[in-house]
């Protein structure tokens, strides 16, 4: 199973980094697989016991090494695979929220940016249901297909989607690909980052404040747990989303003079645990690489599991 997860993921970063369309609003992340980088995350998921679950589609993983923006060095793990992402998708209201702001049709008071801040960090549906309602869901798909962001794009099999309040409400709008009211993938949701982090959402001055808005969460789980426990110097701007066995957390993290966009959505119970002890493993293969073995040969730990 791992070595059939390995051949898929490798050969998947060299169709990326050969074929990849880079349209006008794009990120480079779509461009920038780095077979290092790769190497590290396929043998970090086998030695957390992970190669399977990727396998099998219940993991997806993006790291985005942007230390050097401009020369991005990515890996991933079913980087366009779609799943549920629960409260993530949030990130996409508060994109709408500030195309609405940049565009003069909405004012950032001071009570709009305590709610944003409630939706971001505490994670409250209360906040996200009336933000939702006051950019409009229509808008906010809108943006979400529009040519400049892509962020939902059905030649990269969907990506970020919000279609129904965080409410009891019925869906209004489900994914057109997979019929899904929040969802994502792990390569939509790093762009995001991406672009954020480069000043394209909105405006630069926009970019830093909802960068802002991300940043000190309030919920200590997932990859905030991991980072705060282990490095409590480590900065965080992050959205996670948890539902029944779904389990997803993304991050831009500053630690150790480096940066990095950290993007999993999982299904299974054990989805929590496994973000805290991945994000530890994810920000070693950025702050502190260890020698990898030859090309093609996997660590002990691999073979140890592969049977």
């Amino acid at each position: 199973m791992w070595y059939q997860f390995k051949a898929f993921s490798s050969g998947l970063c060299l169709i990326l980094v050969l074929f990849s369309a880079h349209p006008a609003g794009a990120s480079a992340l779509e461009e920038s697989c780095d077979p290092r980088l790769q190497q590290g995350l396929e043998a970090l998921l086998a030695e957390l016991g992970l190669a399977k679950a990727a396998a099998d589609r219940n993991l997806c993983v993006v790291l985005a090494d942007i230390t050097e923006p401009e020369s991005p060095r990515v890996a991933f793990a079913n980087p366009n695979h779609m799943m549920y992402a629960a409260s993530l998708p949030k990130i996409a209201i508060l994109l709408a929220a500030f195309e609405r702001i940049g565009r003069g049709e909405m004012e950032l008071d001071r009570p709009t940016l305590e709610q944003l801040k409630r939706m971001i960090r505490r994670s409250s549906n209360t906040a996200a249901t009336e933000m939702l309602n006051r950019v409009g869901p229509d808008f906010l798909l809108e943006v979400l297909q529009s040519p400049r962001y892509r962020l939902y794009d059905p030649a990269m099999n969907g990506g970020l989607w919000v279609g129904k309040e965080y409410s009891s409400a019925a869906a209004r709008k489900r994914d057109p690909l997979h019929h899904i009211s929040h969802g994502a993938t792990a390569l939509q949701v790093a762009r995001f980052y991406y672009l954020l982090e480069t000043g394209g959402l909105v405006s630069p001055e926009h970019s830093r404040t909802m960068k802002q808005i991300l940043g000190d969460p309030e919920i200590n789980h997932k990859f905030v747990k991991g980072l705060r426990a282990a490095y409590p110097d480590s900065r965080i701007f992050r959205k996670s989303g948890t539902w029944q066995d779904f389990h997803a957390d993304s991050a831009l993290v500053e630690h150790a003079g480096h940066r990095y966009i950290a993007v999993a959505l999982s299904r299974s119970p054990d989805g929590g645990r496994w973000l805290s002890e991945l994000i530890l493993g994810l920000d070693g293969l950025v702050c502190r690489p260890k020698p990898l073995p030859p090309s093609g040969a996997p660590p002990p730990s691999v073979l140890a599991k592969a049977h």
